[in-house]
C-alpha cells in the first residue's frame, strides 16, 4: 500500500552531472566534484546528483588491484570521515547544497558496497544507500545491499538507486510507495547501451508518476567507456534537460510540485494499484 505523503509546499531545484573521473584518484575526484557542486549550485541547484563511483571511477581491474585505497571507510552509524573528500565537504557547505555521490564504501564488517553518499548542507558525509541490484562482474567486488532509501529535502522525499536498480520496475515502485516524489539515480552506462538508458528512467518516472534525476560517467577507454545522456525527468516521463553522449555537463531543472500533483491526479495507478495483482492467475488454452 502506498504512503502517503502531501505533494511538496515548493518547488525543489536539482542538477545532474555526467562528468569523466579519473581511476583510483579518489582525491582528485572529489576536487572535481567540488567544482561541479559550485557550479550547479549558481544556477540555483538545491540538490547535485552525480554518477555511481563516481569518486573512485567506475573501472573494475583498479578496483580490483586497489580495493583499499579506492574505497572510502564507514563507521558503524554509515558516517564517512575521510579527508580526501575535505573539499567536496566544503562546497557543500559553503552553497547549502546536498549532494549525491557515488563511491566503492568499506563497511566496518569488511563488507564493500556500491554506494551513494550523502553530502548534506552542513559537510557531513554518510552512506545515504547501497546498490541492491548487483550487475555482472560486480558481484566479484561488492555485496549488495539489504534496504531501500529515501532522502528527505526540505520536504521533498527522494528515493535512491543505483543504475542496474533502476531496470527493475519494483525497485522504482518501492520507493514510490514509500512516497518518493522523485527518484536519484547515480549511474554508468556504457556506450552502445543508449536506447536502454533513455528507456528505463523515463519508464520509472512514468511508472510512478514521479520525478527522475539521472546521473551519468561519461568518457573513458574502451571497454569502460561511458556515454553521457545525464537527464531530468518530469512524471510523466518527459524530458526536462538531458545531457550529449559525449562531454561533461552540468544540467539543471525546477521540480515544480503542482505537476506532481496535477500527474498523480489525472494518472492514478499508485492509488489504483491492486495488491497482489488482483489475486491468483488462471492459464487458459488457446
Amino acid at each position: 500500500m502506498t504512503r502517503s505523503y502531501p505533494a511538496p509546499s515548493g518547488p525543489l531545484t536539482v542538477a545532474t552531472v555526467q562528468a569523466t573521473p579519473v581511476p583510483g584518484d579518489v582525491a582528485g575526484n572529489a576536487a572535481a566534484a567540488a567544482e561541479l557542486v559550485r557550479l550547479a549550485a549558481g544556477q540555483g541547484a538545491r540538490v547535485v546528483v552525480l554518477p555511481e563511483l563516481y569518486l573512485c571511477a567506475y573501472h573494475p581491474p583498479t578496483l580490483a588491484a586497489d580495493p583499499v585505497g579506492t574505497h572510502v571507510t564507514a563507521d558503524p552509524a554509515g558516517v564517512v570521515a575521510d579527508s580526501r573528500l575535505d573539499p567536496l565537504r566544503d562546497a557543500a557547505r559553503t552553497a547549502g547544497t546536498t549532494v549525491v555521490v557515488g563511491a566503492a564504501v568499506r563497511h566496518p564488517d569488511d563488507r564493500r558496497t556500491i554506494a551513494a553518499l550523502v553530502v548534506d548542507h552542513t559537510g557531513g558525509v554518510r552512506v545515504g544507500y547501497d546498490k541492491q541490484q548487483l550487475w555482472g562482474d560486480e558481484r566479484d567486488l561488492f555485496t549488495p545491499g539489504g534496504r531501500g532509501a529515501t532522502l528527505l529535502v526540505d520536504d521533498w522525499r527522494l528515493g535512491l538507486g543505483i543504475c542496474y536498480d533502476g531496470c527493475f520496475p519494483e525497485h522504482g515502485r518501492a520507493a514510490a510507495l514509500d512516497g518518493a516524489h522523485a527518484y536519484l539515480c547515480p549511474s554508468g552506462y556504457l556506450a552502445g547501451s543508449e536506447h536502454r538508458r533513455d528507456l528505463y528512467y523515463a519508464a520509472r518516472a512514468l511508472d510512478n508518476t514521479m520525478f527522475v534525476v539521472f546521473a551519468n560517467a561519461v568518457g573513458g577507454n574502451d571497454p569502460w567507456r561511458f556515454n553521457g545522456g545525464a537527464a531530468i525527468y518530469d512524471p510523466q516521463g518527459r524530458t526536462l534537460a538531458r545531457g550529449a553522449d559525449e562531454g561533461t555537463d552540468t544540467l539543471v531543472a525546477t521540480l515544480d510540485p503542482a505537476v506532481l500533483t496535477a500527474t498523480r491526479t489525472a494518472h492514478s495507478m499508485l492509488a489504483d494499484l491492486l495488491p497482489g495483482q488482483g489475486g491468483p492467475r488462471v492459464s487458459l488454452t488457446g
